[in-house]
């Protein structure tokens, strides 16, 4: 996935109300960008961090900015909760995800269980589709470790029930992690944060439902998917 516009380079002064965050660009300017992530961003939102910013597309856009990437742990990380699906999804169409190879349709955001929508639904003409749920992951708090999720998520573990629930009745589910940032070696649940997401998962795995995790190579063109991560469950 390549950023649509260059990328213009602020420092962080502050991310409130989840969804916004003041920036003062190089020449001094203060803008408010909009924050495409919901969790607690633990790690990432130090005042005075390097932060990158994605120009609106839309002249009738309420906030002309959007807050993309910034500089944690001295790597670049993707924040925008809005890009996973599309980065997994190019990825699947590449064949760089061997684990979901096989499949000749892709179709995205299709409806499912009980007023769900799956992220990726993978279809095969000679056998079952597959249902994909994607989840960003951006959370590091031990040195090469990513962990989910950053804040309690109700709706992740309904979505992990609707995936056991597919496993159960005989279908293929895949829970997928992807990680934007490019320095975790491996993966695991932060099950002190949300304790409840953590026993949904194990229920899910032991149902059936399989898990991936991949990292990103971020870069201020872009991102896109790299490598596996060992998973720790």
């Amino acid at each position: 996935m390549r950023f649509e516009s260059p990328l213009t380079e602020g420092r962080l002064i502050r991310r409130y109300k989840r969804f916004l965050a003041d920036v003062e660009l190089a020449g001094g300017e203060v803008v408010t960008a909009h924050c495409a992530n919901p969790g607690a961003m633990l790690g990432l939102k130090a005042e005075g961090s390097r932060v990158w910013l994605s120009p609106a597309t839309s002249e009738t856009r309420k906030l002309r900015w959007s807050w993309e990437l910034v500089l944690a742990d001295g790597t670049l990380v993707g924040i925008n909760t809005a890009h996973p699906n599309r980065i997994v999804a190019e990825a699947i169409a590449a064949g760089q995800v061997p684990e979901l190879a096989g499949y000749q349709g892709l179709r995205r955001e299709v409806r499912y269980g009980e007023n769900s929508r799956i992220d990726i639904l993978l279809e095969s003409e000679n056998g079952p589709s597959c249902h994909v749920e994607i989840k960003n992951v951006h959370l590091m708090r031990q040195a090469g470790l990513a962990e989910f999720p950053d804040s309690v998520t109700a709706r992740g573990t309904k979505h992990l029930g609707e995936l056991s629930r597919i496993a159960e009745a005989g279908g293929r589910a895949v829970m997928f992690y992807l990680v934007q940032r490019g320095d975790c070696q491996s993966f695991t649940v932060a099950s002190d944060i949300d304790p409840a997401y953590a026993t949904a998962l194990r229920a899910a795995l032991a149902s059936g439902v399989e898990a991936l995790c991949y990292d990103c190579e971020v870069t201020t063109e872009g991102i896109a998917l790299a490598k596996p991560l060992s998973l720790s469950l």
